[in-house]
């Protein structure tokens, strides 16, 4: 329990008042620590704290990685600054040394400053010289992780970029004029590695990126990082099972791609698919889970004691349950003339927020009438000069959102064309132009070509479950049957939600017959998944104990 004798050994309340030390002193929270623990972490909701025993780092992650900004030790304080500009926690703080605390909340700060000039002068005074040292250390920050020195007509180096950028790694990229997709690539990696023809999981593993499993055993192996994955690793993690995500890109999914997520609970003001996944990721490694990226998960294949996934490169991983969230696919367009050749040369299936600066100024087009592609719309608006929105049926109101719907209407600069696909792709190495066919129902066929600077491409989604044993109940569509869906079953309990026909091997997500294509939907199920999984472990182990005995 703090007391007013602890605060009077600080010199901040030399000049503060017996009584109001007391009435400080009854709302603070004792707080120890041992080595290694936190006392908070970056982005948290800021709190003040008072030093009274022992060391910590001052931590701060600078473009990925944490940088050590010095260290608090008995007698100081720290939380004024974040609490006073109003926004998150901006330092992490982890002890070096068993360390006492007194944690105040923001009121209470407010009240030592109101009610105590010598306190206030001290506390700004602090502010004042931490503020210069943030200005300092913005200066010495380098703006990017890594720069990209290729072709853009380079599959890998695109391949490259396109982690890059779903990874939320900063990065500059340097274009070759070198048209040959053999020319030489360059990466450097925090001004210290430089990759030489790297290949995507190099690149990964040069940035820290764990892409080999620690372990050879697991609780749950998860196969996918997009929202459903990841909210049943918090989950999973929190609730002390061993956790592993398999991810064969980069953590996100779709939902990661997102320019703007504005639908989901809790951000009033919407919240972009890469900041929830940087988010995600942090909370599911806090909680201790482990996630590996740049791996495919090959094959499921059965053990006496469980299951086991093949990676890649043949790892196999053994695990208790396995949850299937791998996500879908957006549909190809094959079929249509030059699109292939021109795939990933200014025709992009999705969306990623690192494409606005390549369409500034440019005609934009995009096919699709879900939220995705409205989504992409409003956000490229802001940075081409004209972005048509291409939908094959009458309107977006059948397929999107109302607020995207009511956005779209307000952007002079978005255009809907109801009835019209793409028809085929020109370019010599490069998108250079669209054909589209308009076909309305009451109408005359016509058809134009376009100048286009990028065509993005939403039109649906695809199931990629052929790597799945037969034994495991797909629709026509290759989305995974579950819980009352299934049409054949083996055991006599009765499925859990979201097991599929194979016990213990669970689905959550897009992937999933049935499911509601939102983010919410899929960090629903798959923190859903956990608790059956829990329950399913309990029958197992329950089943095991009564052999026994």
């Amino acid at each position: 329990m703090i007391t007013s004798d602890d605060l009077a050994q600080i010199p901040l309340f030399a000049e503060v008042e017996e009584a109001e030390r007391q009435r400080l002193a009854r709302k603070a929270a004792d707080i120890s620590l041992v080595p290694g623990e936190f006392l908070i972490r970056e982005g948290e909701e800021p709190r003040f704290f008072i030093i009274f025993e022992g060391e910590l780092e001052v931590l701060k992650n600078i473009v990925g990685q944490f940088r050590n900004l010095g260290r608090n030790v008995a007698g100081e304080f720290s939380g004024e600054t974040p609490i006073f500009l109003g926004v998150p926690q901006i330092v992490t703080l982890r002890a070096l040394t068993p360390v006492r605390a007194a944690r105040f909340e923001r009121q209470q700060l407010q009240e030592l400053v109101r009610d105590s000039p010598v306190a206030a002068e001290i506390i700004f005074s602090a502010m004042s010289s931490r503020t210069r040292m943030a200005q300092d250390m913005a200066k010495a920050t380098p703006s990017s992780r890594a720069y990209v020195i290729g072709s853009k007509y380079d599959t890998t180096c695109r391949a490259i970029r396109n982690f890059l950028a779903a990874a939320r790694i900063q990065y500059n990229w340097k274009p070759t004029f070198d048209e040959s997709e053999k020319s030489t690539l360059t990466v450097e990696i925090d001004r210290t590695t430089l990759l030489t023809n790297p290949t995507v999981r190099e690149v990964a593993e040069a940035l820290g990126y764990k892409t080999v499993p620690k372990h050879t055993e697991y609780d749950v192996v998860i196969a996918g990082a997009g929202p459903a994955g990841m909210a049943a690793a918090v989950y999973g993690a929190s609730e002390g099972l061993r956790v592993l995500i398999v991810e064969r890109f980069a953590p996100g999914g779709q939902a990661g791609t997102s320019s703007r997520i504005e639908n989901y609970l809790g951000f009033p003001s919407g919240i972009s698919g890469d900041d929830l996944t940087e988010r995600a990721l942090k909370q599911a490694k806090h909680f201790g889970a482990e996630i590996i990226v740049k791996r495919n998960i090959e094959a499921l294949e059965f053990t006496d004691h469980g299951y086991c996934v093949r990676l890649d490169g043949g790892d196999l991983i053994a695990a208790r349950a396995i949850l299937l969230a791998t996500g879908v696919e957006w549909h190809r367009m094959a079929d249509v003339p030059g699109m292939e050749r021109l795939k990933g040369r200014g025709i992009l299936y999705g969306s990623s927020r690192h494409e606005a600066y390549s369409v500034r100024g440019r005609r934009v087009f995009v096919v699709g009438g879900g939220n995705s592609a409205g989504q992409a719309a409003v956000f490229f608006a802001g940075y081409a000069s004209e972005v048509i929105v291409l939908v094959r049926g009458a309107g977006l109101n059948l397929s999107m959102s109302q607020y995207l719907i009511n956005q779209i209407a307000a952007r002079t600069n978005i255009h809907v064309e109801p009835y019209t696909q793409v028809s085929s792709v020109e370019g010599e190495s490069y998108l250079e132009r669209i054909v589209t066919t308009t076909r309305p129902p009451d109408g005359e066929e016509t058809s134009q070509t376009r100048d286009a600077g990028a065509l993005f491409l939403m039109i649906g989604a695809k199931a990629n479950t052929d790597w799945l044993p037969k034994e495991l109940e797909r629709d026509a569509k290759g989305y995974i049957c579950n819980g009352r869906d299934l049409t054949t079953w083996p055991l006599d309990r009765d499925p859990f939600a979201l097991e599929t026909s194979i016990p213990g091997v669970f689905c959550a997500g897009d992937v999933r017959h049935g499911s509601i294509k939102r983010v919410a939907s899929g960090v629903g199920e798959g923190s859903m998944a956990i608790s059956f999984i829990h329950d399913y472990l309990a029958l197992n182990e329950t089943a095991a104990l009564t052999t026994t005995t």
